[in-house]
C-alpha cells in the first residue's frame, strides 16, 4: 500500500474519514458499555478511583450478608427468651396452685398450755375477781324536785351528830435548863471559842444537838446546810455558839447563856427537849458539857376553859403551844382521812394537786391534810381552829372555799368555846376519830393521857324522816337475780318469821340472798346489808329459829356510805353487779338519778391478777424469723394482754396463737412453715421465759402429713419438673445457622472491610440450671408454703434474669439493625460515586454518534470527489 501514490486531497480525505471512524467507534463503545471510562487509557484517575470505590462496596456487600445472619441469630434468641418466659410463667402458676392447695399437714407443729380463766381479751387469766366499788348519786331525800345541792346533802334518816368534850384540862410545857461545868469563860459570852479554858477547840471538833451536828472550822460565822447541820469557826464567840444551839432546839423564849461562874447554860425552849452527843470525842468536855447533859421540858397544868378556837397551838406559854405531844410526821385519822403534823414551816411550793387552807394547813382535796407547826414569813402560829378545820375537811362537814374552811349545806362546823370542844359528824357518815391521847385530852375529848392511840366517835342522829316516807312500800330491787323488797311495816321479831327466814337488824332474809327491808325502822345501812346479802358480800347463816350468824365473806368488801351521802356498793367477787327495780327504790337510793322511775345500775368486778401477769414468754428465731420476748401485763408500756397483741409479737417469727373457751393457749407454726417442728435444731423456735415456771407447755410434736394433700402437691412437683425439661430443650433449639446465644455461643459481627468495626455478643446458658432452677423433689418441695415460696422466689429471679437478657438482646439487635441499614446506604454511596466517575452521558454520546455518522458520510463524499480528478485524468488518457 505504501507504493500506492495518493493525491494530497485523497489522502487528506482519507485521514479525515479514518479519524471520524475512530471517534465513531469510541462513541459506539461508550453507548454499548454505558461508561465513558472503560480502561485506564480512557481516564487513569477516574478509572482507578472508581475501581477502588467498587471494590469497597463489594467488600461491604459481602459483610452485609453476615450482618443479616446476625440479625436472625438475635431474633432467634429473642424468640427463645419469649418462649422461656412463658414456660417460667407456667411454672409460677403451678407454684401458686401449690400455695392454694390445702396445706400438706392435717396438724402443724404446736405447743399449748392452759391459762385458767384466760380469754382473747385478757390472756393473763383470772385466778379470782376482786370487788369493785360502784358509787351512786347522792341520796335523794324525798323533797319534791330535790335535785339541787341543798336538798341532796341530807342522808336518809340521818342528821349531823355531835361529840362534845369536857372543858380542856391538858398540860403545858415550860423551859428547862441544863448547866455545864465551869470553863472559865468569864461572865460574858465574848470569849473566843479557840481560847475557852475548858480546853481549846480546834477545827474538826464536832458535837450533835437533837441529832443535828455542829462542826467547828478554822474560821467563819455559823452556817447551816439543807439538812439542818451547822458549821462555825473557832474564831467566833461563845455567844455565837449558844445562838446556834438555840436555833437547832427552836428556843426563842429564853436564850441560852453563860452564868456568873463561867459555865454554859442551855435552855430547851418550849418546843423540844435537849439531847447532846459527841461526834468528835472530847468536844463536849472542852465546852464543860458531857454526853449526859440533857434537858427535858417541864409541864404545868392548863386551866379548864382557858382554850378557845384562836388559842395558839404549840407556840405561846399558857396555851396548847407547850403541850404538844406530836413529833414530826405524827398522824391521826378522821373517817379514814389522815391529818399529819409537820414541825417544819409551810413550804414555799405546795405538792401537786394540793391547796392551802388558812395560814398553816395544806389539803389534797380528798380530805387528807397536813398541818405545818413551824413559823414562816407566809404563815402565822397554828391555832386550835386550824386543827378543827382539818377535822371538818376530813369528815365531810366542810370544804375548802378558796382557802377558807366552809361548811357544806346543812352542816355545822366543829368549834371550841370555854375549853369545850364540839366536833360534828356530816350528814353522810358517822364521825370516827383516832389519835394520840395527849392531844385529844388537851381538847377535853378524852380523859386518857400518854402517847397511846384513842378512838372516839360521833354517830349521826336519826331524825323524823325515815325510809318509809321516801321509798314506796312494795318497791323492789333485783340485785344479781336476788330480790330485795321494801315493806312499810315494823321489823318482825326473830320468833315470828319461822324456821326458813332470819332477822338481821331490820332485814329479813332467806339466807340465799333474797330479803325484805322494813321501812319504819330501817336505815340506809340495812339497805346496804340487803344488797350485800344479794351479791354474796355478806352471809347470814340461818339457825332455824329466826336468828343467824352474820359474816363478811372471805375476800369481800362491805358496801358503805361515803361522807358525801353517796352509796359505795361492792360488786362482790362472785358476779358483776346488776340492779334493776320496781317502784322508786333506785332513784331514792341515788342509784338511778331522781326521776322516780325504774332503771338499771351496774358495775363490773375488777379482774384479779392472772397467773401469768408479769411473766415473760420467749421463742428463739423460728426459720429465720424475729425472736419473741413478751411480758404479760395490762397491755400498756409494751406488755401483752390480748390475743391480738400476742399475735403481733409472734407474726414476725412465723408463729400464730389461738385460745379456746377453756383457756387453752396454742402457739402454732404458720402455713408457710407447716413442715417444720417447733424447737427443733433445724427450724428453731424453742420456747422459754419465766412463764414456763408457772405453766406446763406440751411437747412440740412433728407435724402430721395429710396424704391427700401431699399427693396433690406431689403431682404439682411432677408438672413443675416437666416444665423444666421444656426449658432445657427450648434453650437448645433457639439457634440460627449454628449459633445459639441461649446455649453459651458467642456472636461476632464485622461491620467494615478492614475488620476494625465489630460487635461481640456473648451468649448465656439459659437452660433450667442456668436460670437457677432445679428439679423439685417430691416430699421435700411444695411440702408447705415456705418451701413453695422458696420455689416462687427462684422463679421470680429466673423471670427477672430473662427480662434482663431480653433487654440486652433487644439493645444489641437495635445496634445490629442500625449498622445493617448503614452498610446498605454506604454501598449505595460508594457505587454512586464510582458511577459518577465512569458512566457516560448516553444522550451526549448518541448525539456524538449521529454527528460522527453524518461526518463519515461527508468524508466518504469528499473522498469520492477527490477521486474524480484522477478519473478525469484517466479519461483524458483514454
Amino acid at each position: 500500500m505504501s507504493n500506492i501514490v495518493l493525491s494530497a486531497s485523497v489522502r487528506q480525505n482519507l485521514l479525515s474519514l479514518q479519524s471520524t471512524a475512530d471517534l465513531l467507534a469510541t462513541t459506539q463503545q461508550r453507548l454499548a458499555t454505558g461508561k465513558k471510562v472503560n480502561t485506564a487509557l480512557d481516564n487513569p484517575t477516574n478509572f482507578f478511583t472508581a475501581q477502588g470505590l467498587d471494590n469497597r462496596a463489594s467488600d461491604i456487600s459481602n459483610l452485609l450478608d453476615g450482618i443479616n445472619n446476625g440479625v436472625q441469630v438475635l431474633q432467634a434468641a429473642n424468640t427463645g427468651i419469649t418462649s422461656l418466659q412463658k414456660l417460667i410463667d407456667s411454672a409460677k402458676s403451678i407454684a401458686n396452685q401449690a400455695l392454694q392447695t390445702t396445706v400438706g399437714y392435717s396438724t402443724k407443729s404446736n405447743v399449748s398450755t392452759t391459762i385458767p380463766g384466760a380469754t382473747p381479751a385478757d390472756l393473763r387469766g383470772t385466778t379470782s375477781f376482786t370487788s369493785a366499788i360502784a358509787s351512786s348519786n347522792v341520796l335523794y331525800n324525798g323533797t319534791v324536785g330535790g335535785t339541787t345541792a341543798a336538798t341532796l346533802t341530807t342522808t336518809l334518816g340521818g342528821t349531823p351528830g355531835t361529840l362534845a368534850g369536857a372543858a380542856a384540862t391538858g398540860t403545858t410545857y415550860v423551859n428547862a435548863a441544863t448547866t455545864g461545868s465551869v470553863i472559865n469563860a468569864a461572865t460574858t459570852s465574848a470569849t473566843v471559842l479557840s481560847t475557852a479554858n475548858g480546853g481549846a477547840l480546834t477545827a474538826g471538833n464536832a458535837f450533835a444537838v437533837n441529832g443535828k451536828t455542829i462542826t467547828f472550822t478554822a474560821s467563819g460565822a455559823a452556817a447551816v446546810d439543807a439538812n439542818g447541820n451547822y458549821t462555825i469557826g473557832i474564831d467566833q464567840t461563845v455567844g455565837n455558839l449558844l445562838s446556834t444551839v438555840d436555833a437547832i432546839t427552836g428556843n426563842t423564849t429564853n436564850a441560852s447563856s453563860v452564868n456568873g461562874s463561867g459555865a454554859l447554860v442551855l435552855n430547851t425552849g418550849l418546843n423540844a427537849n435537849i439531847a447532846l452527843t459527841d461526834t468528835s470525842a472530847g468536844t463536849l468536855a472542852k465546852l464543860g458539857l458531857t454526853t449526859s447533859n440533857t434537858a427535858t421540858r417541864t409541864t404545868a397544868p392548863i386551866a379548864a376553859g382557858s382554850i378557845s378556837g384562836t388559842t395558839t397551838l404549840f407556840g405561846a406559854t399558857g396555851s396548847l403551844a407547850t403541850s404538844s405531844p406530836y413529833a414530826d410526821g405524827d398522824t391521826f385519822t378522821v373517817n379514814g382521812k389522815s391529818i399529819t403534823f409537820k414541825t417544819s414551816a409551810l413550804p414555799a411550793s405546795l405538792p401537786a394537786g394540793s391547796s392551802q387552807v388558812g395560814s398553816n394547813v395544806v389539803t389534797d382535796g380528798s380530805g387528807n391534810s397536813t398541818i405545818y407547826l413551824g413559823a414562816s414569813t407566809t404563815s402565822t402560829a397554828v391555832t386550835v381552829n386550824d386543827v378543827l378545820g382539818a377535822i371538818d375537811l376530813a369528815s365531810g362537814v366542810a370544804y375548802n372555799n378558796g382557802g377558807t374552811v366552809t361548811a357544806n349545806a346543812g352542816q355545822t362546823l366543829s368549834s371550841i368555846a370555854a375549853g369545850v370542844t364540839t366536833l360534828k359528824s356530816s350528814t353522810g357518815s358517822d364521825l370516827s376519830l383516832s389519835g394520840k391521847a395527849d392531844l385529844l385530852k388537851s381538847f377535853g375529848l378524852t380523859t386518857s393521857s400518854g402517847g397511846g392511840t384513842v378512838s372516839i366517835t360521833a354517830p349521826r342522829v336519826t331524825g323524823p324522816t325515815s325510809l318509809a316516807s321516801l321509798v314506796q312500800s312494795g318497791s323492789t330491787l333485783n340485785v344479781d337475780g336476788k330480790v330485795i323488797t321494801f315493806k312499810d311495816a315494823p321489823t318482825p321479831t326473830a320468833a315470828s318469821v319461822g324456821s326458813t327466814l332470819g332477822v338481821s337488824g331490820n332485814v329479813v332474809t332467806d339466807g340465799n340472798g333474797n330479803s325484805t327491808v322494813y321501812l319504819q325502822q330501817g336505815s340506809v345501812a340495812d339497805v346496804l346489808k340487803a344488797i350485800d346479802f344479794a351479791t354474796g358480800v355478806q352471809t347470814f347463816t340461818l339457825n332455824g329459829n329466826g336468828s343467824g350468824t352474820l359474816a363478811t365473806a372471805a375476800g369481800q368488801t362491805n358496801s358503805t356510805i361515803a361522807p358525801s351521802g353517796a352509796l359505795k356498793i361492792s360488786t362482790g367477787i362472785n358476779a358483776d353487779l346488776a340492779i334493776t327495780s320496781t317502784g322508786n327504790a333506785l332513784p331514792v337510793l341515788g342509784l338511778a338519778g331522781n326521776t322516780g322511775t325504774a332503771s338499771a345500775f351496774t358495775a363490773s368486778r375488777n379482774s384479779g391478777v392472772g397467773g401469768i401477769s408479769g411473766k415473760t414468754l420467749t421463742f428463739t428465731a423460728f426459720n429465720g424469723g424475729t425472736p419473741v420476748n413478751v411480758t404479760f401485763g395490762d397491755g400498756t408500756n409494751g406488755t401483752v394482754k390480748t390475743l391480738n397483741q400476742l399475735n403481733v409479737a409472734l407474726q414476725a417469727n412465723h408463729l400464730t396463737a389461738t385460745i379456746d373457751a377453756n383457756g387453752v393457749l396454742t402457739v402454732t407454726t404458720v402455713n408457710e412453715f407447716a413442715s417444720s417442728t417447733l424447737g427443733s435444731l433445724t427450724a428453731g423456735g424453742a420456747i422459754g421465759g419465766t412463764i414456763t415456771g408457772t405453766l406446763t407447755f406440751s411437747t412440740a410434736q412433728p407435724p402430721v402429713e395429710d396424704p391427700v394433700a401431699q399427693t396433690a402437691r406431689a403431682n404439682l412437683v411432677n408438672q413443675f419438673n416437666n416444665i423444666l425439661q421444656q426449658i432445657d430443650t427450648t434453650s437448645q433449639d433457639a439457634s440460627f445457622n449454628g449459633v445459639n446465644l441461649l446455649n453459651g455461643d458467642t456472636l461476632k459481627l464485622v461491620f467494615n472491610e478492614t475488620g476494625s468495626s465489630t460487635l461481640g455478643i456473648n451468649g448465656v446458658v439459659f437452660n433450667a440450671a442456668g436460670l437457677g432452677l432445679s428439679s423439685l423433689v417430691s416430699g421435700t418441695d411444695f411440702i408447705d408454703n415456705g418451701a413453695t415460696n422458696r420455689v416462687l422466689t427462684s422463679l421470680n429471679a429466673a423471670s427477672s434474669t430473662l427480662r434482663s437478657q431480653a433487654s440486652a438482646l433487644g439493645s444489641n439487635l437495635s445496634i445490629v439493625q442500625v449498622r445493617q441499614d448503614f452498610s446498605k446506604n454506604l454501598i449505595n454511596v460508594l457505587q454512586t460515586g464510582s458511577s459518577n466517575l465512569t458512566l457516560a452521558d448516553t444522550n451526549e454520546e448518541a448525539a456524538n454518534s449521529q454527528a460522527l455518522s453524518t461526518r463519515q458520510s461527508i468524508a466518504v463524499s469528499a473522498l469520492s470527489l477527490a477521486n474524480q480528478s484522477q478519473q478525469s485524468v484517466l479519461q483524458l488518457l483514454r
